[in-house]
């Protein structure tokens, strides 16, 4: 690996240790091997890099979520849906969980520009990657109406879960618990056609 991989490897661990607020320039190299003149010369700022290592450590999430590669039911089903936030709810309590930096991204995002400019636009992506794997079929192209309100529908509600989870867990939701609203929420939606 060069000095670029081996930064954002020791920025990836010192973000899911200390957070994006503690995390300074020295840990990183420190963490990483490298030097201090290579964060500059490879990402422009810690900050960067920073945001850069939690964008690939969210989309590793996924993996981790323990969301079956062959999700259960048809494509969009209540099923499906089920399947995608029990992977989500069973990881918010494990150890290294990525969530509470999604938390501390919320808390802090003002203070942190450079950060919260990036992640702006990776949270798109994330939609689409939410719409992909609920509704099944490929990810629809970044241009897709879809994207502005499926894909923010299901960012919001995995962003409302955290924060809940965060706050307090024991009130936190469960799968089953969110796609029985969900379901309610279809059915009282259906009567009112």
């Amino acid at each position: 690996m060069g000095h670029r991989e081996d930064l954002l490897e020791g920025a990836k661990r010192c973000l899911l240790e200390k957070g994006f607020v503690r995390t300074t320039a020295r840990d990183i190299v420190k963490e990483s091997g490298t030097n201090l003149a290579s964060i500059g010369y490879h990402y422009g700022s810690k900050d960067t890099l920073l945001a850069q290592a939690y964008v690939a450590l969210a989309e590793g999430a996924s993996d981790e979520w323990g969301v079956p590669q062959e999700l259960p039911g048809a494509d969009g089903s209540l099923e499906r849906f089920r399947a995608v936030v029990a992977g989500i709810t069973d990881s918010l309590g494990k150890p290294g969980s990525i969530w509470h930096l999604s938390i501390e991204l919320v808390t802090m995002g003002d203070k942190l520009p450079v950060v919260r400019e990036y992640l702006a636009a990776a949270q798109r992506e994330a939609g689409r990657g939410f719409i992909g794997m609920i509704m099944g079929g490929e990810e629809p192209p970044a241009d897709d109406p879809s994207v502005d309100t499926l894909g923010k529908f299901f960012s919001v509600l995995v962003l409302g879960l955290i924060a809940q989870h965060t706050f307090d867990a024991e009130y936190s939701p469960s799968a089953d618990e969110l796609t029985e609203g969900l379901r309610q929420l279809m059915a009282s939606a259906r009567k009112a056609e």
